[in-house]
């Protein structure tokens, strides 16, 4: 799971490792702010299953290629995926009321990674970022296994610096 790479404002191309993690996942997921279109290009020759969005960052092309929510399924869990969620304050309940059909939200824009379980049980994901760590310790992304209608094995991937 990735979200605002922002290449090439923040960074010039995506860190070896995401690349490599790219190439080896059976499905990616982007949480928006590509900011170009050849990183979506890119992604999608390198990836064996490309799901994105768009995210406030992203022009005209990348939004006539991308929707602004995803819904899918993977491995029996219901997925949706959106760029902004609004503050951190009341995101839980905000997000089960707006995504009521969803095991699992995954979202972006903060840079901040997030990882919390809501009271109805909707899980929030947020990679962070592979290119901009803002105030972070590091740039991250996410993996994580998903069978049998579970989520298991999420873990944050935390980059080496540039």
């Amino acid at each position: 799971m990735l979200s605002d790479t922002h290449v090439p404002l923040r960074a010039k191309t995506l860190p070896p490792q995401v690349l490599a993690g790219v190439e080896a996942a059976d499905v990616v997921l982007h949480a928006g702010d590509w900011v170009d279109e050849a990183t979506l290009d890119l992604l999608e020759e390198r990836s064996r299953r490309l799901i994105g969005v768009w995210g406030n960052n992203d022009g005209p092309g990348l939004r006539r290629r991308l929707p602004e929510v995803a819904r899918f399924e993977l491995g029996g869990l219901r997925f949706a995926m959106v760029h902004e969620t609004g503050p951190a304050k009341g995101r839980e309940d905000r997000c089960e009321r707006d995504f009521p059909e969803a095991d699992v939200l995954v979202f972006g824009h903060s840079h901040i990674p997030w990882d919390t379980v809501a009271p109805g049980g909707l899980r929030l994901l947020n990679p962070g970022s592979p290119t901009d760590r803002r105030r972070q310790p590091a740039c991250t992304y996410l993996t994580a296994t998903v069978a049998d209608a579970r989520l298991t094995d999420v873990r944050l991937v935390a980059l080496p610096p540039r």
